[in-house]
């Protein structure tokens, strides 16, 4: 970071939205710092997939490809984390952690959200291995084993569901679901799928030689080696919590969602405050690395046009 503080565009968050802002704003000359705290969500993973091109690459080597595209183009990356911000006449002043403030007059969050997992023992541990979340992600590399899916909410059906897909032998742990809460519609469609319907709270995960092989339920009795109930991969959705605290700070509109709280934002990532962006999972629960990078894009093109136009209202040569 240099010792003028001061930047047309500050970006927080230096994940795949951050960065794809990063980048089409430094190709329009837009002087832009990234303040990136260096804890993507996907972490985990050792591959990420359905990014046309990048299939298969790690989510680090995709980080590194991106930081080094924008530096070609001036923009500047500081490893901190923003802990404050708010407004600076007519822009913004963000606080970071190492010390010291930067101002910019238009302010990008990306700063993602993160994955509270279910209190299973073993489950923290094997999370983006044979622990997953997204078939789309995880399920052409998990496809005909034996699978379960672990069912924190009614919306575990549908997550059954999807995985059939991909495999034939699925087992639905009902785990924080009761029985009760299965609609016909619900046992309809699992019968016609093959689902296997298994009742009771999921206790911990068996592994052997480093490798998934079952879950027992709070009601088996563990029995050396033996595996009550067998599974190979584990689809576990996880509690997203958003990382939402400067949007909030900052006096955003705030919708609630089944996911968390979210900005309220347009078409292009413009939040309720003027200036003030939201990019990637910041905006939204369902944005994967691709749709995360498409998000970040379209902010940073937008602004781009915000700042120009503003510019030339003022009578500024451009």
């Amino acid at each position: 970071m240099t010792e003028n503080n001061t930047y047309e565009v500050v970006v927080v968050g230096g994940g795949a939205a951050g960065l794809s802002a990063a980048l089409v704003l430094g190709r329009a000359r837009r002087r832009t710092l990234v303040v990136d705290a260096g804890e993507p969500r996907n972490t985990p993973s050792a591959h990420m997939h359905g990014y046309l091109s990048r299939d298969g690459m790690s989510p680090a080597g995709f980080l590194a490809v991106g930081r080094q595209e924008i530096a070609r183009y001036g923009v500047e990356l500081v490893r901190d984390r923003a802990v404050d911000a708010g407004r600076d006449g007519s822009g913004f002043a963000v606080a970071l952690a190492g010390g010291g403030a930067v101002r910019a007059r238009q302010l990008v969050i990306a700063t993602g959200l993160k994955d509270e997992l279910p209190p299973v023992p073993g489950l923290a541990e094997r999370f983006g291995r044979d622990v997953v979340h997204c078939p789309y992600c995880h399920g052409w590399e998990a496809r005909d084993l034996p699978t379960g899916v672990l069912a924190i909410s009614p919306l575990g059906v549908h997550q059954a569901l999807m995985v059939t897909q991909w495999s034939k032998d699925v087992r639905l742990f009902l785990h924080e679901v009761s029985e009760s809460e299965l609609t016909d519609d619900d046992r309809r469609r699992l019968a016609a799928a093959g689902v296997t319907v298994v009742p009771g709270k999921v206790a911990e995960l068996v592994v052997a030689d480093d490798r998934l092989r079952g879950v027992r339920l709070a009601g088996d009795a563990p029995s050396g080696g033996g595996t009550p109930h067998a599974c190979e991969v584990l689809y576990a959705a996880p509690r997203a919590v958003p990382n939402n605290d400067l949007l909030l700070r900052l006096g955003a509109d705030m919708r609630e969602t089944p996911f968390g709280t979210y900005p309220v934002i347009d078409e292009r990532g413009l939040t309720s405050v003027p200036g003030l962006w939201a990019a990637g999972n910041a905006s939204g629960f369902a944005e994967q690395v691709i749709n995360a990078a498409s998000r970040g894009y379209r902010a940073g093109a937008a602004i781009n046009g915000e700042l120009l136009m503003a510019d030339l209202d003022a009578g500024v040569r451009v």
